[in-house]
């Protein structure tokens, strides 16, 4: 028996978006809630109209929650494979707070709002949490908080369930996005134990997909390569451009010259990433930051190759 890795788009939405009950069993596991909130019900918010562009591969899921309390909150989850991701959760969290106000622009009725994202690559490597949770909160007092947006980022490939000693639903759903991929063919009986991701499970066997299902799962996974390996050249060229300076003109001063090389280059494989798939400048300039010259020079390059 073969079962599919839930970290695809196709799979990831399915489950998460799809049934309902499996989404607040995650949710509860994974936010951080009050002691005393659980979230009873949900209900899906209109995606909006995101263009397939392999640059922009990343699956989001809006939903609107109500606790046992009554509290009503939004949270926009997203899975993302790019280092690449601050901003637009910030963009992305910001809009679904902006977007709550109606024509009388009443702020009191303006609901919290989580933004859950799961980065399937390590973006803080010297710190060893993999669950990171910012609030708007005063430097000076940190127990004084701006309430409304809060952001939780869960860095997949640093969770070790050995090191994890509670939070149970939570190991066990980590377990469940970071464990099944389709090299596997039995599941860890601990997985097992929780009926809601024994049903997830269900909905990862491959045999349960059409031909069609499994050609747009193989060919998310060709974008997340592609973008992977346009990300680690462009990084590893800045990195190999500063070790040379570094010899000339002293290591430190070197090295940090080509991490900045390195995340030049990385936005110009972007750029003109963008540009073959058809994207205006304006999309171009927001997700890359270049310059109109930049992004000008860019298209003559590529209109005389």
């Amino acid at each position: 028996m073969h079962y599919l890795d839930p970290k695809n788009d196709l799979t990831f939405k399915k489950i998460f978006g799809q049934h309902p009950h499996l989404l607040i069993s995650f949710l509860n596991a994974m936010l951080p809630l009050p002691d005393d909130s659980v979230i009873e019900s949900l209900e899906y918010l209109p995606a909006d109209m995101v263009p397939e562009i392999p640059l922009m591969k990343y699956s989001i899921v809006d939903v609107r929650c109500k606790d046992n309390r009554g509290r009503q909150f939004i949270v926009e989850m997203q899975l993302a494979w790019t280092t690449g991701f601050m901003q637009r959760v910030l963009f992305n969290a910001s809009k679904a707070y902006v977007k709550q106000l109606d024509k009388s622009y009443n702020f009191n009725t303006l609901q919290p709002v989580y933004a859950l994202s799961l980065i399937n690559q390590i973006f803080e490597p010297a710190k060893p949490e993999f669950y990171h949770h910012y609030q708007i909160v005063n430097i000076h007092d940190t127990e004084k908080q701006i309430k409304g947006l809060e952001f939780v980022f869960v860095e997949l490939p640093k969770f070790k369930p050995e090191k994890i000693s509670e939070k149970k639903l939570q190991v066990l759903w980590l377990r469940f996005l970071t464990e099944i991929d389709e090299r596997s063919t039995e599941i860890p009986k601990e997985l097992l134990l929780s009926e809601e991701i024994k049903e997830a499970v269900e909905k990862l066997r491959s045999s349960a997909f059409s031909k069609a299902e499994l050609e747009s799962y193989d060919k998310y996974w060709d974008a997340v390569r592609v973008e992977t390996t346009l990300q680690e050249g462009a990084y590893s060229k800045g990195i190999k451009e500063g070790r040379k300076e570094g010899r000339e003109e002293g290591r430190e001063e070197g090295r940090a010259e080509g991490l900045a090389q390195g995340r030049i280059e990385e936005r110009l494989a972007m750029a003109k990433n963008g540009i073959l798939s058809g994207l205006s400048d304006d999309i171009i300039k927001t997700l890359t930051n270049l310059t109109d010259e930049q992004i000008e020079a860019l298209r003559r390059e590529i209109k005389n190759q």
